[in-house]
């Protein structure tokens, strides 16, 4: 086990590249048991989670082979097992999506109940919903025993916008015999990493991009070379951090588009950027000071589904808010746990109201100092990072796993940019 020392106070300056969207990785790398051919998937972050996936790979029977930094290779040709192993689902939430793609290719599937991330209750009804719709059929023993004699095309109706139910109900549908349609389907920009790899193994899509896909079933798929788009959760940390250190940044490799959502949320906090082809400018001297509303009203600043804000920012713009001049309120609403994590901010000298589960009133500036603290899952974690970076003093965070589950060398990379941190063992 290891822990992060980190010493506050040190802009950060730079240039960095974006690293591969770790959303996008995980049901990519759950597809290429679909392959009739080699995948090779490429700008894949080399993180605990896209490892936990390619063990599990390894255990059902594929080749996988790297291909570089940032490459992977798969050959699922020869799987011998249809079972994930329940210690690598209770490390990684994704292992989930090993059922849509091993039910439509085998006809079965056992998967342990998936881990992850502790942040409230996290339901696989859409992911049954979808896959009973298409013909399937499930028991619960302790385990999820999926079974299915064949895939039918269905017209499907998801009773929410899950993103690893929408991307289960394609991976099975693209093998099911007919068409589907899915609606209410999650549209991010990691789904349509998804369903575009998919179209170039052979799979016949069409919407991508849209909350309503139209799926028409084939017999088989073949291989691809296909690379990821940016991690653009990953991006807006970086811009975070960089606002509340009082630093410069330029990120090379970023996705404009994906960002559109993250820039009327930071305008918000008094925080702008530039881009020029895909390079994104992070300057100095940013305003941080809250925008009130129309009548001078308390802005919020609140997740939905997506082109809404994404869920797994709002910890981090928690932490920006402590820095902005203003009032604001934050509302995550998705996620009934997520914000219990402010409670450590506070006592960093934070001035934060936690309302109830989902809200949380911040009003800024806070003077922050350093304590011990323990990330409790992936984005909480590195928001206990850009708060200790820009406290006053030194701080300890612990179980850096969490946050190393989802963020590539991220102690080695923000020492490139001046900040003080350092990964040690934790004994």
């Amino acid at each position: 086990m290891y822990k992060y020392v980190i010493e506050g106070g040190a802009p950060v300056r730079g240039r960095i590249t974006s690293s591969g969207n770790k959303n996008a990785a995980l049901p990519c790398i759950a597809a290429s048991i679909l392959g009739g051919a080699p995948v090779t998937l490429r700008n894949i972050p080399e993180i605990e989670d896209v490892l936990v996936m390619l063990d599990v790979l390894r255990y059902l029977g594929a080749s996988v082979e790297s291909k570089g930094a940032g490459a992977w290779q798969i050959d699922a040709r020869r799987l011998s097992r249809t079972d994930v192993p329940r210690e690598a689902a209770k490390k990684v939430r994704a292992s989930i999506l090993f059922a849509g793609p091993l039910l439509a290719r085998f006809g079965k599937v056992v998967l342990p109940p998936p881990g992850g991330d502790v942040i409230g209750r996290r339901r696989i009804d859409t992911h049954v919903l979808a896959l009973e719709e298409l013909g399937a059929r499930i028991d619960i023993d302790g385990v999820f025993r999926f079974t299915a004699e064949k895939l039918v095309g269905a017209d499907i109706f998801l009773d929410e916008a899950s993103v690893t139910g929408t991307e289960n109900a394609v991976m099975a549908a693209v093998l099911a015999e007919g068409p589907t349609v899915i609606r209410n389907a999650a549209s991010e920009p990691h789904v349509q990493d998804l369903c575009k790899l998919l179209v170039a193994m052979g799979a016949k899509i069409d919407g991508i991009g849209s909350n309503v896909l139209h799926i028409e079933g084939v017999a088989e798929l073949g291989g691809a070379d296909y690379s990821i788009g940016p991690d653009y959760m990953e991006i807006g940390s970086f811009i975070g951090l960089t606002a509340v250190t009082r630093g410069e940044l330029v990120i090379d490799g970023v996705e404009p588009a994906d960002l559109r959502p993250l820039k009327i949320a930071f305008g918000r906090l008094g925080i702008a950027w530039t881009v020029e082809g895909r390079t994104l400018t992070v300057p100095s001297g940013q305003s941080l000071r809250v925008v009130a509303d129309l009548g001078g009203q308390v802005p919020k600043i609140d997740d939905a589904p997506w082109p809404g804000f994404p869920p797994d920012l709002t910890s981090i713009m928690t932490v920006v808010a402590t820095q902005s001049e203003g009032t604001s309120l934050i509302h995550e609403k998705m996620f009934e746990s997520r914000m219990f994590w402010v409670d450590k901010l506070i006592g960093m000298g934070a001035r934060v109201v936690l309302c109830d589960p989902h809200r949380a009133v911040v009003s800024g500036p806070s003077r922050l100092k350093g304590d011990s603290l323990t990330s409790p899952d992936v984005r909480a974690g590195m928001a206990m990072v850009i708060a200790a970076l820009c406290a006053e003093g030194t701080s300890t965070i612990h179980n850096v796993y969490q946050i190393e589950r989802g963020y590539e060398n991220i102690s080695a990379r923000l020492r490139s940019l001046g900040a003080r941190i350092e990964r040690v063992e934790d004994r």
